[in-house]
């Protein structure tokens, strides 16, 4: 179950995400929390960083490994406005990351409850506790406004 806390990170990751929308990305955002504190953060950037693999999530997961100097991210939180892709639920998994909270669904892409139930597979050797729906409407709209504005 959510907690105030959850959506007051779940708050600042959509502030990633408008960041992320001014600069043309794909509005999602994220962030990494360890001990209450946030040890990294993050916003789409795979068109301005010309990387195919910085999403949201990926970038707050480097810049939290990088300063804890460890590639291994145990008994943390990640926010993410949208459910995550299959290439970003790998990465929580190889990261350690303890629990998942997404604002809104992604139906076409969204790997942890709108198509391939990763989290509920046998085959990983490491389980995520997943949240999902926190600020689910303001997530949502604003992935829906960016493209809406595209068209």
């Amino acid at each position: 179950m959510a907690t105030p806390r959850d959506f007051m990170f779940m708050q600042r990751a959509l502030e990633l995400a408008a960041q992320g929308a001014e600069l043309g990305e794909v509005p999602v955002g994220a962030v990494l929390v360890m001990d209450g504190e946030i040890v990294g953060e993050g916003f789409n950037q795979p068109i301005s960083a010309s990387d195919p693999s910085a999403h949201a999530e990926v970038v707050a997961l480097r810049a939290a490994a990088a300063k804890r100097k460890n590639y291994r991210l145990p008994d943390s939180t990640l926010y993410v406005t949208i459910e995550p892709c299959t290439m970003c639920f790998g990465t929580l998994i190889h990261a350690r990351v303890a629990r998942l909270v997404y604002g809104a669904a992604e139906p076409r892409a969204g790997v942890v409850a709108s198509q391939l139930q990763l989290p509920q597979q046998v085959f990983f050797n490491h389980k995520i506790q997943v949240e999902g729906g926190v600020l689910e409407e303001q997530a949502g709209a604003l992935v829906k406004e960016f493209f809406q504005q595209r068209r």
